[in-house]
């Protein structure tokens, strides 16, 4: 109901049938009048996509590389290029095209909002408990987040909005040529439990953040979601412009290691990706295939 971190983060399921997201989509597609934000009521019903509607030829972009110019993987791009060619077969057009968005300063956009947010969430929690709270109490990586929010002004917090009021406008404006947006979901397979903790010199650096301008803050905090960021540089694009997006599992490493793709529609386009995802469940690829080596 909330706006949610302006309505970045968001709540569905993970769901193992499409009919189950359709199932769920129906039942949340309600207008809620105290909620800061609304989404386009769908005139009909998205299980009913699910039964072997007829859907129309599809123009499609399609990426492998990263929107923050970080590396991917070679399984991620072959789980692309496999899921290209398969729609391709299946009678839709597909063009290797990236979106117009600066990834970058998108993200960099997210975090101005993100450390505000945070120093807000501090605060209440600390007036909860009456009483200040340090290092000590969270993450790490929590705490040098509020405090980066500290220095964080509402003009800053203003201007990081209108970076993401522009990339809804460039993807709104690319979604008049493309129906869709295919990219990897992640840039590489799941990583090691533990792997994205910060490194000790980071921690040292996160502890000392309040010697830092507000620029350096930024910079910091930039770097501190940078390992994390590299593996999955894909999915932050739909949250920030308020598209809809599916993540489907249509591909395993030879390793044995499942490796997902990414749809993005256009706003209220919901149906495009449900009737897309009863199609591709249909498929050998649903069920992923392990593939030759690249």
């Amino acid at each position: 109901v909330g706006r949610s971190w302006q309505g970045a983060a968001i709540d569905f399921v993970l769901s193992r049938t499409v009919r189950d997201s359709a199932a769920l989509l129906d039942v949340l597609q309600v207008v809620q009048p105290e909620a800061a934000y609304q989404t386009p009521l769908y005139d009909g019903s998205f299980f009913d996509l699910t039964k072997n509607s007829p859907i129309k030829k599809l123009r499609i972009a399609f990426t492998t590389a990263s929107p923050v110019r970080t590396a991917v993987s070679d399984a991620a791009k072959q789980s692309v290029y496999q899921m290209a060619k398969w729609l391709e077969d299946q009678g839709h057009e597909v063009v290797e095209k990236e979106a117009p968005v600066n990834g970058v300063e998108l993200m960099k956009a997210y975090y101005i909002m993100n450390s505000g947010e945070m120093n807000h969430v501090i605060i209440h929690l600390s007036r909860g408990l009456d009483r200040d709270l340090g290092p000590e109490d969270m993450e790490l990586m929590t705490w040098a987040l509020s405090e980066a929010g500290k220095s964080i002004s509402a003009a800053d917090y203003s201007e990081s909005l209108n970076g993401w009021d522009l990339a809804a406008y460039q993807m709104a404006k690319f979604h008049e040529e493309f129906d869709l947006y295919l990219t990897p979901t992640n840039a590489d397979t799941a990583p090691q439990i533990g792997e994205l903790e910060p490194s000790e010199d980071m921690q040292e650096r996160l502890l000392k953040i309040n010697y830092l301008s507000k620029t350096e803050q930024q910079k910091l905090i930039y770097d501190m979601f940078l390992p994390s960021l590299t593996y999955t540089p894909f999915t932050q694009l739909a949250n920030l412009t308020g598209q809809p997006a599916m993540s489907v599992p249509t591909f395993i490493t030879r390793e044995g290691l499942p490796m997902g793709v990414q749809f993005v529609a256009g706003k209220g386009r919901e149906d495009q990706l449900i009737q897309l995802a009863s199609q591709i469940e249909q498929s050998e690829l649903w069920k992923g295939k392990v593939v030759e080596d690249i």
